[in-house]
């Protein structure tokens, strides 16, 4: 399916269309890697279109909410995409969320399916647990567009939750270069949690480009660099806190891993001090350094790239999607 801007001259390609034409374009690259776990593009647009048929099956329509409570993993991606394909729209949680939590965005979201939860967790509720593997077709499904591509949560200032809709459907533009300082078939290591809004917008939008993304079950210092030299990565996402405890690495453990293929290191979410942002400078020079800076709840999103050796300087305004 093509969609049309509204000039009516810029064709847009669906999230769901553009997994399977990169899926037909070189099946056999790796889409996503979780430690020794790997899927492909297609066996990721397989296991995608395997689930929404089962959505479907389940009475998933499209633009309904379906909560996805799944750690970090290979299974995360397909769900997320499985939602695109039946025009739904994801909505990512944390797989750790105390269940009273859990049941307070069910009951403010109303979705049509939770994924990755046991059915004791939601009496009443249409769930999914971990692991699910459904006896579905691969076959292709008609194109579909979710209203919003996402759905993310926050508890704001008061704790009570919230659901953040996007307002951007499911649909791209692949002839505009990709933002966010990534290259066509590179490689992104993203060792945050994907059910935050930054990890989240940074994976697909990596996946959706074209790119390898290598995620960590969770954070650990020395392992991100590893994954670094591993996959021959060339943009990382990070916040101060896991930079803090990445240099704080033996010296000798910290230069012992191969880091020339970073071309970019995002950090955002939080300030960072400058004798931090000094020290990164000083090991991997200014021209990797990126920083972003813009709430999730924002629509403006501006980002500042370190310049010479001073940490207060800045250089160019990056074009940025909110």
């Amino acid at each position: 399916m093509m969609i049309f801007g509204q000039d009516g001259a810029v064709p847009l390609v669906s999230y769901a269309q553009r997994l399977t034409d990169l899926a037909a374009a070189a099946p056999d690259r790796p889409a996503v890697t979780c430690g020794a776990a790997s899927l492909t593009r297609r066996e990721l647009d397989d296991a995608a279109t395997r689930l929404a048929r089962d959505l479907l099956d389940r009475g998933v329509t499209p633009g309904r909410l379906v909560t996805i409570a799944l750690p970090n993993g290979l299974d995360w991606f397909v769900a997320f995409a499985a939602c695109w394909k039946v025009g739904a729209i994801p909505l990512p949680v944390s797989a750790r969320l105390p269940q009273p939590e859990l049941a307070a965005i069910v009951e403010l979201a109303e979705p049509a399916l939770v994924i990755g939860v046991a059915p004791e967790t939601l009496p009443g509720i249409a769930v999914l647990p971990p692991g699910h593997r459904p006896a579905t077709s691969a076959e292709p499904l008609p194109d579909a567009v979710s209203p919003a591509w996402k759905a993310p949560t926050s508890g704001g200032s008061t704790g009570t939750p919230k659901i953040i809709v996007s307002g951007d459907p499911s649909v791209l533009d692949t002839d505009v270069a990709p933002t966010l300082a990534m290259q066509p078939d590179g490689c992104l290591v993203m060792p945050g949690p994907l059910y935050h809004n930054g990890p989240l917008i940074w994976s697909w939008h990596a996946l959706l480009y074209g790119n390898h993304v290598a995620v960590l079950p969770r954070f650990d210092a020395e392992e991100t660099l590893a994954a670094i030299a591993r996959h021959r990565a060339d943009v990382i996402y990070l916040v101060p806190t896991m930079m803090k405890r990445i240099w704080r690495l033996p010296s000798e453990v910290r230069d012992g891993y191969d880091l020339s293929s970073l071309r970019v290191v995002w950090h955002l979410a939080e300030p960072c001090p400058d004798w931090l942002k000094q020290a990164w400078i000083d090991w991997l020079g200014p021209d990797r350094i990126y920083e972003l800076y813009g709430g999730t709840e924002g629509q403006l999103l501006g980002a500042r790239r370190a310049h010479r050796t001073d940490a207060s300087v800045m250089g160019p305004m990056l074009d940025c999607p909110g």
